[in-house]
């Protein structure tokens, strides 16, 4: 059987003299091929075995004359080298014949090449056989076309659909570059299985089209906003404060500069476990009141346990003679108890503390959770959760506690039974920024993502991260993944980041990111055989993301702004939900 790579004399680019476990230094016989190298291209380089060419990409092109001034050199002096070089990075091997498998490419380097080396560049009929075998390696079942490659507008992008979504994914880039519409084609191509289980976090409401219309792929949610405390409809979620475990109700309430703030979060954990003790009993649920703990998510009175607070506040003690003096927690929680209230009336906080009298039953979390992550007949497998009312502040809060709760379900769950879901954390840098600049609030939240990046894998549960500024993206999580959809990134924070989360074989193709165009973008990852700059498929139009660009020049040209749609969203702003 021929081999699929295939070179002619024309191929030839030179012969290596230069070789290191990162590049290879090739120097330049075919000065003909020279100009039409450039770099991003592929070449081939021979090895000592017949079956056997290395791929590499070109990071460097140098021609003969180069620059040598120095302090002691003529201004106009110029040294002319020997030769033309080409710089080159390893990125795999490709194998004519490999066991009883013909034309494999395998991520490595098996063999590295002598000196004398022949070195081809791989264009025309091979780079598009080429190309064809990075789609076959991908079975036809775990087959995720997301785009088609720069470099051969004829070849298929394909990602391995397990291991981007097994082993957690990044999609970054500036805004307007098209990660929104990189994040609807992956859940378009994603929600033609069978099964999908994807939970998106959509901060802006961007993905609502792909609930609606005569062909909708996702079923949406909304977080209670203040708006729908008192008629909310059926897609509004509430997340009732007694799912949140202590810490998270602590860092919301105790003021840990408070003196009395340990004699505060000691009565308030007592009570809270002795009324989640009740409900059990209640429910009769008598094996789980062997096991259960004050962080077990039971539901219980918030009126109960200000009473109670309240209780151990007033309450005077007895001395001598049964004469009434200062009780031991007299005056002690009195601020924690003003805290506790000062949230309980705020509207904002209503999707937690002001509960729809249902979701205060001990049945709803199930039936909540199987919404969220279990199968009915005609249930959309993605489900969106939007939290565009929620503000920002509160923000933290509610991302933190439904990415735990959905993880701990997950994690309590018998092994055979899981089925694995991923969260999309869109607008990631707004809930889990870098731990060093994150408040005591955000600390909470944070930890519980960090959990899921680190241990997550294991219990069938991956993240995809989608931000504008990876520089304010907790390190944690992003080192974490394994897989990257890189589009325009033009800030140099942001470009050193995915420069050290990258090889040093790949740190050079950093340099392009703000050369991209809208839908352009750089893949790298273990889902995709060789780090390549493709074109982004784009979302049908009825799904893509309410996220298009204002054409400002256009607008101001054509259309008068509508004092009537000011006045209400005044109104909007006060009520804190929209009309």
């Amino acid at each position: 059987m021929a081999a699929l790579l295939n070179f002619v004399e024309n191929d030839l680019l030179g012969s290596v003299i230069q070789v290191d476990t990162e590049q290879i230094i090739v120097e330049i016989e075919n000065e003909i091929i020279l100009n039409k190298i450039c770099v991003g291209n592929i070449v081939s380089i021979e090895t000592s075995k017949q079956h056997e060419k290395l791929i590499a990409l070109v990071d460097k092109v140098t021609r003969k004359y180069v620059d040598t001034l120095s302090e002691e050199s003529d201004a106009d002096e110029l040294k002319v080298s020997s030769a033309d070089y080409i710089k080159v990075s390893i990125i795999g091997t490709y194998h004519s014949v490999y066991g009883s498998e013909h034309d494999i490419f395998k991520r490595g380097v098996e063999t590295f090449p002598q000196i004398e080396s022949k070195c081809y560049c791989v264009s025309g009929q091979n780079l598009q056989n080429f190309m064809n075998i990075l789609g076959k390696n991908v079975n036809v079942d775990k087959r995720l076309k997301i785009g088609t490659f720069m470099i051969d507008m004829g070849a298929d992008a394909v990602l391995d659909g397990n291991k981007f979504f097994q082993r957690h994914a990044a999609i970054l880039g500036s805004t307007g570059s098209g990660k929104s519409w990189c994040v609807a084609n992956i859940l378009e191509k994603a929600s033609k299985l069978k099964y999908t289980n994807i939970i998106v976090f959509d901060m802006h409401g961007e993905y609502q089209s792909l609930s609606e219309g005569s062909d909708p792929i996702a079923k949406r949610y909304k977080i209670a906003g203040p708006g729908d405390l008192d008629t909310p409809n059926p897609d509004v979620l509430f997340l009732p404060y007694w799912i949140l475990n202590r810490e998270e109700l602590l860092s919301m309430i105790l003021d840990r500069s408070d003196s009395n703030a340990p004699n505060q979060a000691s009565r308030f954990t007592l009570h809270i476990r002795e009324l989640k003790e009740e409900t059990l009993q209640k429910e009769e649920k008598t094996d789980t009141i062997e096991t259960f703990t004050v962080d077990s998510p039971i539901p219980f009175s918030m009126e109960d346990l200000l009473k109670r607070l309240k209780d151990d506040d007033t309450r005077k003690g007895i001395g001598a003679n049964n004469k009434p003096i200062k009780g031991d927690w007299e005056g002690k929680l009195t601020r924690f108890i003003a805290r506790l209230e000062t949230k309980l009336e705020d509207r904002t906080y209503g999707f937690m503390f002001k509960p729809l009298d249902e979701a205060q039953l001990y049945g709803w979390l199930g039936k909540t959770i199987c919404n969220l992550l279990g199968y009915q007949d005609g249930q959309m497998g993605i489900k969106i959760i939007d939290f565009s009312e929620v503000p920002s502040d509160v923000l933290p809060v509610v991302t933190g506690t439904l990415a735990r709760l959905l993880y701990d379900v997950q994690f309590w769950m018998n092994s055979d039974n899981r089925t694995p879901f991923t969260i999309v954390c869109d607008e990631a840098h707004l809930y889990l920024p870098i731990k060093e600049d994150a408040e005591s609030v955000q600390k909470q939240a944070l930890s519980n993502f960090e959990r899921i990046a680190k241990e997550g894998r294991k219990y069938g549960v991956s993240i995809l991260v989608v931000s504008q500024r990876p520089a304010d993206v907790s390190k944690t999580i992003l080192s974490q993944c394994n897989n990257f959809v890189v589009l325009r990134l033009t800030n140099e924070r942001d470009k050193g980041v995915i420069k050290n989360l990258l090889p040093d074989s790949l740190k050079s193709t950093i340099e392009f990111l703000p050369l991209l165009d809208v839908g352009e973008a750089l893949v790298v990852g273990d889902a995709i055989l060789l780090p390549s700059k493709i074109i982004l498929d784009k979302p049908l139009d009825c799904h893509r993301p309410i996220s298009a660009t204002k054409d400002f020049w256009d607008e101001w040209d054509n259309n008068e702004p509508d004092n009537c749609a000011i006045n209400e969203a005044v109104e909007a702003l006060r009520k804190q939900c929209r009309m």
